[in-house]
C-alpha cells in the first residue's frame, strides 16, 4: 500500500493512501475526515464543499465534504465541535496490512477523543474503523456515527428485508416472526414523501440526489449493504457488525439513515447507544467498494438489472 503526504484541495499536508487502483485522501490540517475515496486520478465519490477546503482554525463547525465520524444522538454541541485543528497519523499496529490511524485533538470540554483507522486491500476495497473514546471524567451515553457525504447526482439504494406472506390463522404460522414488523423506520419533520426523489419499491427503497431542500429517513437496517450510484460508478458500504435486535440504536433505532439536500447525499451508519465510562471506547467498523459499470439508476428495475447482478458477483456485506 503507498502511503504519502500530498497537497490536496488547499491544504499542504494531506494523507493518500493507495492500493492497487483505489485511493484515499485524509486531510492532517482539519478533522478527521477522508475527503476523497476514488479511482486513481478518477472521480471523487465523496462530496467537497468548496468554500470550506483548505482552511483551518475556523470559529465553528465546517461541513468540508468527505467522509467523517460523528457522536449520536445529533445535539447542537457535542456534534457540531470545530473539528478545524490538526491530525496525527500514525501506523496500526496488529489490526490489518498497512492500515493507518489518524487521531486529532481530544474534543474539549465534552472530553471525547475520535480516531479512524483505515486500510485498503489490493483488490482495492477499503475497512474504516471508528472509534470514539470517554476521555472526560463523567460517563457519556453516544453512538458512533458514520457519515459518508457523496457526490451530487446519483441515487441511494436500500434494500429491503425478504417479503414473507400473511400466514392467516394464527396455527398457519411458521413462529412468532410472522407477527412482527419486519423493521421501523424513522421519519425527520422536513421529510415529505410526496416528494418524487423517493422511490418506495418491492425490495428497495431509492433516494434520488437534486437540487431540492432537505429529506432524511432512518431505518433499522438488518440488510448486507447500502449503495449510492453515481456516474457509472457504484459506492458499497456495509457495516461489519450486524444489527442487534436487543441493542438501543438511536433515532428510535435507527442503525442507517440517510439524508439529502441540493448539494449532496449522505449514506450513514450507527452503532448502539452505550454508555461510556471514563477511558472506556466504542468502535464501529465499515467496509467500503468502488463498482464501475453500473450504468443509470433511477427505478427498482435498474437496482435488479444493473446493481444485483454486480453486488451478487462480489458478494458484499453479510448476504
Amino acid at each position: 500500500m503507498d502511503i504519502e503526504v500530498i497537497r490536496y484541495g488547499g491544504w499542504p499536508r494531506c494523507l493518500r493512501i493507495a492500493e492497487g487502483e483505489t485511493e484515499a485522501i485524509a486531510t492532517l490540517d482539519v478533522g478527521p475526515r477522508i475527503l476523497a475515496f476514488r479511482r486513481r486520478g478518477g472521480p471523487n465519490a465523496f462530496h467537497e464543499f468548496p468554500d470550506h477546503l483548505g482552511g483551518t482554525g475556523e470559529p465553528r463547525w465546517m461541513a468540508r465534504g468527505g467522509h467523517r465520524l460523528w457522536a449520536a444522538p445529533e445535539d447542537p454541541g457535542r456534534t457540531y465541535f470545530a473539528d478545524n485543528g490538526p491530525v496525527d497519523f500514525a501506523p496500526v499496529d496488529g489490526w490489518l496490512p498497512g492500515a493507518v490511524r489518524l487521531k486529532p485533538a481530544v474534543e474539549m470540554p465534552h472530553g471525547l477523543q475520535k480516531e479512524l483507522d483505515i486500510a485498503i486491500a489490493p483488490d482495492g476495497t477499503a475497512t474504516v474503523r471508528h472509534r470514539l473514546t470517554n476521555v472526560g471524567p463523567a460517563p457519556t451515553t453516544l453512538a458512533p456515527w458514520a457519515l459518508s457525504v457523496m457526490a451530487p447526482g446519483g441515487t441511494a439504494i436500500i434494500p429491503l428485508p425478504p417479503k414473507r406472506p400473511h400466514p392467516g390463522p394464527p396455527e398457519n404460522a411458521r413462529g412468532p416472526e410472522d407477527f412482527l414488523p419486519a423493521f421501523t423506520m424513522s421519519v425527520w419533520p422536513f421529510t415529505d414523501f410526496a416528494d418524487d426523489r423517493w422511490v418506495f419499491g418491492s425490495n428497495y427503497i431509492l433516494l434520488k440526489q437534486a437540487k431540492m431542500p432537505a429529506t432524511k429517513l432512518g431505518l433499522a437496517h438488518k440488510g448486507p449493504w447500502v449503495a449510492y450510484a453515481n456516474a457509472g460508478t457504484l459506492f458499497v458500504k456495509h457495516a461489519t457488525e450486524p444489527y442487534d435486535d436487543h441493542a438501543r440504536y438511536p433515532d428510535g433505532g435507527c442503525n442507517f439513515e440517510t439524508f439529502t439536500n441540493e448539494d449532496m447525499l449522505e449514506v450513514e451508519t450507527l452503532g448502539p447507544l452505550v454508555t461510556l465510562e471514563p477511558g472506556a471506547s466504542a468502535e464501529h467498523t465499515e467496509v467500503w467498494r468502488l463498482l464501475d459499470g453500473v450504468g443509470e439508476v433511477r427505478t427498482e428495475a435498474d437496482v435488479e438489472a444493473r446493481v444485483a447482478p454486480l453486488l451478487s458477483a462480489v458478494n458484499p456485506g453479510r448476504s
